[in-house]
């Protein structure tokens, strides 16, 4: 149940991602709007921190932190950057998110298999064709 509450989660805090990104002004600096955007998640992060166990404190988790979620954040203000501006060069808010995720999902396969020992079923095959000709009518149709 938790799995389905937290995709649920993803899926809404996702369409509210590209709306906002979308609507973000023109002519605000892509840099500061993201700074904003950073500063207003972190203070998230603190308000929910007390929902979460941290089992010795604050200090102690993030002694526990790593280099990966500074490489998660640096991947974030790419993903970030990336998206505002393809909107602001054009981009459809209804086709841009799949050209992008659909890609990534092709591009994590032998990533998952080959790094992951992830397994590669007939019918996962059967969806990576079936992505690859949806990539190849969404790019017919629409791209600025």
């Amino acid at each position: 149940m938790l799995f389905y509450l937290a995709i649920g989660l993803t899926i809404i805090a996702n369409i509210a991602y590209h709306v906002f990104l979308k609507i973000t002004p023109q002519n605000s600096n892509p840099v500061v709007a993201l700074a904003t955007t950073y500063l207003t998640a972190m203070v998230a992060c603190l308000l929910l921190l007390p929902f979460f166990n941290q089992e010795g404190g604050l200090f102690a988790s993030l002694k526990k932190v790593n280099w990966t979620s500074i490489a998660l954040g640096l991947s974030i203000v790419g993903l970030e950057m990336g998206f505002m501006l393809a909107y602001r060069a054009g981009g459809n808010i209804s086709v841009a998110p799949v050209i992008s995720n659909t890609a990534v999902a092709l591009l994590l396969i032998p990533i998952g298999v080959l790094v992951f020992s992830e397994a590669l079923s007939g019918k996962k095959v059967l969806g990576i064709v079936l992505c690859l000709v949806g990539l190849y009518f969404i790019n017919q149709v629409e791209t600025p």
